[in-house]
């Protein structure tokens, strides 16, 4: 009896699993601190290399599309090459890669060297997030995420900040070359203290070396046309432009045909069926708020900052940074009680506590002072931890081993799509809300209107001082129509964040699907 229990124990790695979480959690926090480093430094790129706006935006799109398309094959490829194999190529993959980008002579090779950089990056958060659920007992797993939320949180909102004072100070090349030293480190750390779980054999050698190539080919269709889509559809007006049509028309035969055959495939490249789970399903739609949330936030403030406040790309992630603070501080709280509080009471109160931040946000107005950007911002980092930690601790909850991996390929792309979808259709509320807005305040631009009539006076007595009469009547209306292209641009982003505070309440009846954890976690049972 004693050996049969022995012999069911679950799976524990030899080495102490903080230094595993150290060794994975590096690799992941350089690979999602360049999803944003190199936003501000798209204008450098494009001078330096001698290229225009649009090719230098490039410089993102082909990180993300190869990235994407990494993602849900993570369970795949680990069980096809080993875990710990996998990972160091990945980590050895995309250091090369920021050295070849750091390096790049033309934007053509720039743009190569980040297809090549996305594709190793994109199985780095999945391969972390299952390592460290496998790693740590089920009573230590919402510390384990909270570790691995500091960097898919942290990241993106320190990347701008980065970028833009290496930017400034020395050289863009060096958003690259940082990254040499820290992989260099992460792949020594990786090959110390890694080891593949034995399921891992198992799992190949039920497949046989079958390859689903179908499969692949739907997925790349699909993922590599909508980040396209996404990504050029606000520059080209979207649904006018032809081939915006037949992209968005192949990316959607492309996913139903995926989903209909791996639903289907004996040994499918990613593993749908995971979605059954109740917990995971719903998580793993909770998730993709989340990445809309996140990733507009980081959009669309600095945006408004620098346009309408005039503030500078450096001093615009200075106002953000606090985000950054709270988020921290929430991951150390939250992974102290997560064991103790029901994890619906910690989603569902960071959920109204993102909504409320949001809606803060959508208050904001052109004579604002720096703590009315601070505090919610502080607010935002505090809710994205209390929801990030729970949610991915409650989605592999109730899962076995073997497809953590597969499980966290498709939670992690579900929040890169999200954050994707996020960014194109709010940049799209803003520029569509301003022209409304615009032309519902030139109704009241009337010089029969007692109001603006009295306001141009004022504004063209004070201007005949510096000017004759025409001249000042001129620059009068002139600032009072730019006054109106501020107003509308302001409207326009009240409206957004409107939009965003409305989608997290809209989680809230999500987190009543999940199920009540058991004590000791039901991972533990799992096996």
């Amino acid at each position: 009896m004693a050996n049969q229990t022995a012999s069911a124990a679950p799976w524990q790695p030899q080495a102490n699993p903080w230094l595993i979480a150290a060794a994975v959690m590096l690799a992941t926090f350089m690979e999602v601190l360049d999803t944003s480093v190199a936003n501000v430094a798209l204008p450098y790129m494009a001078g330096n290399l001698s290229a225009t706006q649009d090719e230098s935006t490039w410089v993102l799109t082909s990180y993300l599309v190869s990235n994407a398309i990494v993602l849900p094959m993570t369970g795949w490829l680990s069980s096809t090459f080993g875990r710990k194999r996998f990972l160091m190529l990945c980590v050895t993959g995309f250091t090369l890669a920021s050295a070849a980008c750091g390096a790049a002579p033309t934007m053509a090779v720039l743009v190569l060297a980040r297809v090549l950089q996305g594709a190793a990056g994109g199985a780095l958060q999945p391969l972390s997030q299952a390592i460290l659920m496998e790693s740590f007992p089920p009573q230590k797993r919402g510390m384990a995420m909270a570790a691995f939320g500091m960097g898919v949180v942290v990241a993106p909102i320190v990347g701008p900040l980065l970028g833009g004072w290496i930017t400034d100070n020395m050289s863009w090349r060096w958003i690259f070359f940082i990254n040499l030293p820290v992989g260099l480190a992460a792949l020594l750390m990786c090959r110390t203290f890694l080891e593949d779980p034995p399921y891992l054999s198992e799992a190949k050698s039920r497949r046989g070396g079958k390859v689903d190539y179908l499969g692949f080919f739907f997925m790349v269709a699909w993922l590599s046309t909508l980040q396209i889509v996404l990504d050029r559809g606000q520059e080209v007006d979207w649904f006018a432009a032809v081939w915006i049509r037949w992209f968005s028309g192949i990316s959607l035969v492309s996913m139903l045909a995926f989903v209909f055959w791996e639903l289907r495939a004996e040994f499918p490249l990613v593993d749908l069926r995971v979605l059954r789970d109740r917990d995971f399903a719903a998580c793993t739609a909770m998730i993709a708020v989340v990445g809309v949330v996140l990733y507009s936030a980081i959009t669309l403030l600095p945006l408004f900052l620098q346009n309408l406040m005039g503030y500078s790309a450096f001093d615009s992630g200075m106002a953000l940074s606090p985000r950054g603070i709270g988020a921290i501080i929430a991951m150390i709280v939250v992974g102290r009680i997560i064991g103790k509080v029901d994890n619906r009471l910690l989603i569902g109160g960071g959920f109204i506590l993102m909504a409320y931040s949001s809606y803060r946000f959508a208050e904001i107005d052109l004579d604002i002072s720096i703590m009315a950007i601070i505090w919610p911002s502080v607010l935002l980092g505090l809710s994205m931890a209390m929801v990030f930690v729970p949610l991915t601790t409650q989605a592999m909850s109730n899962l076995p081993n073997e497809q953590i991996g597969n499980a966290a390929g498709i939670f992690n792309l579900m929040r890169n799509i999200g954050g994707s979808i996020g960014i194109a259709a709010l940049v799209a509320v803003v520029t569509r809300g301003a022209q409304t807005h615009q032309a519902l305040l030139a109704g009241h631009m009337r010089l029969d209107n007692p109001r603006f009539q009295a306001h141009l006076q004022a504004l063209q007595a004070y201007l005949s001082q510096h000017a004759d009469a025409v001249t000042a009547k001129l620059k009068a209306l002139g600032l009072s129509y730019d006054l109106l292209l501020q107003q509308a641009t302001l409207l326009a982003y009240m409206d957004s964040f409107r939009v965003l505070a409305y989608l997290c309440l809209c989680c809230i009846p999500g987190v009543l699907l999940l199920r009540r954890a058991k004590k000791g976690g039901p991972s533990a049972m799992a096996h």
